[in-house]
């Protein structure tokens, strides 16, 4: 009876901490929503919760404001769904099919690829950022469209994703199953896309989390690379909102940022259900 009580009161606190940590991460999203959905008057009078009665109206004026004033938030938001999905593709398949080819097959110069993979995770991405621009101009891939050239094509090598499901491969993955496949008369690429994939759905889904809101959120490489305001990402068209023509335009700051938030969400809630799914399917090691 007292193990019943102490575990019940054990349960009550965890519940308790989840739900003050779910509060923290959502309400200043929630309040960030809101916000875009009102005047700068509205905003400037106090805090709400809830939206008002003429929110739509004013989230069409908002966007009115955002858009009149060079705010070319559409091609932004294309630009960077086009960068960050070819990002996501090409860094989650290449990524799992080079963990697969160490994890499965033996070759010479198989532990000095993996301490290499290692090597690489540890060197920060900034020390080598200028030589990468500089190997990049000489290409002539900077400027314009020709800069979403190296801002998803590196993207194939991807240490830290190699690392992550290689490991996953290791505690899922039989080797059974690939012979099985290989018996059976399958193909090498037939059983890796057919086969392993399925399997690592999981693991696949979460580094694609990770890969696309970096690639969303990235800044700094191509505010460097492209120099273009057409071909510009939509973080780099946010940052104009702290200029001098936004200043007064409380609302419209909001909505240029909700807007910029909501495709991370969404892709969230896609990738989770292939987590949640995923579990299961992985199950078949023995």
């Amino acid at each position: 009876m007292q193990y019943s009580s102490k575990r019940a009161v054990k349960s009550a606190i965890i519940y308790i901490v989840m739900i003050i940590l779910t509060i923290i991460a959502v309400v200043p999203i929630w309040i960030m929503l809101i916000n875009a959905t009102r005047s700068t008057e509205e905003i400037n009078a106090g805090l709400a919760l809830v939206p008002t009665n003429h929110a739509w109206q004013q989230t069409v004026y908002n966007l009115h404001t955002l858009t009149s004033r060079g705010f070319k938030i559409w091609r932004g938001f294309l630009n960077s769904a086009i960068i960050s999905f070819s990002t996501t593709i090409l860094c989650v398949y290449f990524s799992t099919l080079t963990a697969y080819g160490i994890y499965v097959y033996h070759f010479k110069g198989k532990k000095l690829l993996w301490g290499l993979v290692m090597f690489l995770i540890m060197l920060p991405g900034t020390l080598s950022f200028i030589g990468f621009y500089q190997f990049m101009a000489k290409l002539g891939l900077t400027g314009d469209w020709k800069g979403f050239i190296p801002l998803t094509i590196p993207s194939i090598s991807s240490a830290a994703t190699v690392m992550f499901i290689h490991q996953y491969m290791e505690s899922i993955l039989s080797l059974e199953l690939v012979e099985a496949a290989r018996i059976d008369g399958a193909g090498e690429f037939f059983t890796f896309n057919r086969i392993v994939l399925p399997i690592m759905q999981p693991a696949m889904a979460t580094q694609a989390i990770f890969a696309f809101v970096g690639s969303w959120n990235n800044f700094m490489t191509p505010s460097v690379i492209i120099t273009n305001e057409d071909y510009a990402t939509l973080p780099m068209l946010v940052q104009k909102l702290r200029g001098d023509i936004y200043r007064t335009e409380f609302g419209g700051i909001y909505l240029g940022i909700a807007i910029s938030l909501i495709p991370i969400i969404i892709f969230y809630a896609i990738m989770s259900r292939y987590i949640i799914a995923g579990i299961t399917m992985g199950s078949v090691k023995e």
